[in-house]
């Protein structure tokens, strides 16, 4: 289903008409640097308030010091992603695992099922936790965070694979319910 780039989703809501100076220059900014300005900007944009605290979240969890790189956060993203079939997120973070490592099958691989993916023991471990909570988190246990540990990750570490995990689990229910579109450049990305 292909929308036009003034609607994002399936809801009737209009991005703020015109945009505040600061996020005309932050999607000018996303424009340069990415090309476009991504559809989940454009469908929080209803809203500037919200607009502003997704992009915070996200620019914290996602660019903000962490000991995961910035490939590791995305795979996070999209192995969640994957588990819960949103569209959005598959394809928008599985483009950018396939840029961030240069692998495109390590992307279409996380997209479709990350078990089947040439994984370090650290990565399967971080992303096993990362789906637990997207599955079965009421489950996890301290055996589940010393998997971890052992596979080098510090509490530190971990705090950040669930804040990761729990944000995308957040973002993709928002997007499957509001049927949020990809933007079509995602798709030819990183192969």
């Amino acid at each position: 289903m292909h929308m036009d780039t003034d609607s994002p989703t399936a809801l009737d809501l209009p991005m703020v008409d015109p945009l505040p100076d600061a996020t005309a220059k932050y999607f000018r900014i996303c424009e340069e640097k990415l090309g476009l300005v991504p559809n989940v900007l454009k469908a929080h944009a209803f809203d500037v308030e919200k607009l502003n605290a997704f992009t915070a979240v996200y620019n914290d969890l996602m660019l903000g010091q962490s000991g995961l790189s910035k490939l590791e956060r995305e795979m996070i993203a999209v192995a969640v992603s994957s588990a819960n079939r949103c569209w959005y997120c598959q394809v928008a973070h599985g483009a950018a695992v396939r840029e961030l490592s240069g692998n495109p099958e390590l992307g279409e691989a996380l997209v479709m099922n990350y078990r089947v993916a040439d994984l370090s023991p650290r990565q399967r471990a971080m992303l096993d936790f990362a789906v637990r909570i997207t599955t079965d988190s009421a489950s996890i246990e301290e055996a589940d965070r010393r998997k971890l540990r052992d596979a080098g990750f510090s509490d530190r570490d971990i705090w950040d694979i669930a804040a990761v995990a729990a944000f995308f689990n957040m973002s993709n229910r928002l997007a499957s319910a509001v049927g949020m579109q990809p933007n079509p450049e995602y798709h030819a990305r990183g192969r």
